[in-house]
């Protein structure tokens, strides 16, 4: 079942929501700094996290899908809010400098095809952060909150469904480590969950953060092929430099990829 836009607006407001609010907006700042003078879209319900970024001067949108609808944000000044399908972007191509995934990604039907349009609006080498919910936590569980429902991911299937659809995944975060209750007294100790569960169970967080590349090239051989060689990449530029590896690893030939669809064919 999908969420309704005001469903999402009152999770927000209330108690609970403003912690969440806090911590996930919390991690999506310290990935996305010096963002001044790029732009930079939400896609899905990311208002109560781009909506910081507006103190940055930053050109900003806020992408609604039409299953969810949409709010008027914000309530003074120029509308940056606006009803969208999430398969056809109304973005040209090479537009966007960041762009936040959050409450749509599970939601959708087709992540591929939504994650191809989300290459065709990135610039080269632009940055995407998806915030879904984490196939391994407690609050996968329970629907009290926005992240209960839809589809949940685990690390392993964001990375093969970001690799098949050229992204390449550059840092990995967990968040929401505590239970997920509008209880006043967790509420208050919620900077002290976070503390602890980042250093004994950083699995088990409510959502997955995953901040990913758009990559320009596609390697020869198929969707298949793609993959391998991206892990491949992602291996290597993992792997500290050393006497014996004076020569990078042999990598599959590439080709330009003239569009997202050519690409991720």
């Amino acid at each position: 079942m999908d969420l309704d836009v005001v469903d999402l607006r009152d999770f927000y407001q209330s108690p609970l929501g403003l912690t969440v609010r806090r911590i996930v907006g919390g991690e999506v700042r310290a990935r996305w700094r010096g963002v001044r003078g790029g732009m930079l879209v939400g896609l899905g319900y990311g208002v109560p996290y781009v909506g910081p970024f507006r103190q940055d001067s930053t050109r900003i949108a806020a992408l609604m899908p039409e299953t969810q609808g949409a709010l008027v944000w914000p309530s003074a000044g120029p509308l940056l809010s606006v009803l969208v399908e999430d398969r056809q972007l109304p973005l040209p191509d090479n537009s966007v400098d960041r762009l936040l995934l959050v409450h749509s990604l599970e939601a959708t039907d087709r992540p591929a095809t939504l994650l191809r349009e989300v290459w065709r609006v990135l610039v080269p080498e632009g940055r995407l952060l998806i915030v879904a919910p984490n196939r391994r936590s407690v609050w996968a569980r329970i629907d009290a909150t926005p992240f209960g429902h839809g589809r949940p991911y685990s690390r392993s299937q964001l990375e093969r469904l970001l690799l098949e659809n050229l992204f390449t995944p550059v840092s990995w975060g967990t968040a929401l480590h505590m239970p997920p209750v509008n209880n006043r007294m967790i509420l208050k100790s919620a900077a002290v969950w976070e503390r602890v569960g980042q250093k004994l169970w950083p699995g088990f967080g409510g959502v997955l953060l995953v901040e990913a590349r758009k990559e320009v090239m596609a390697p020869i051989g198929g969707k298949r092929a793609a993959v391998r060689a991206l892990r491949e990449l992602v291996t290597i530029r993992k792997q500290p430099l050393t006497a014996d590896r004076a020569a990078p690893a042999k990598t599959p030939p590439f080709r330009q990829a003239n569009s997202a669809r050519t690409a991720s064919s």
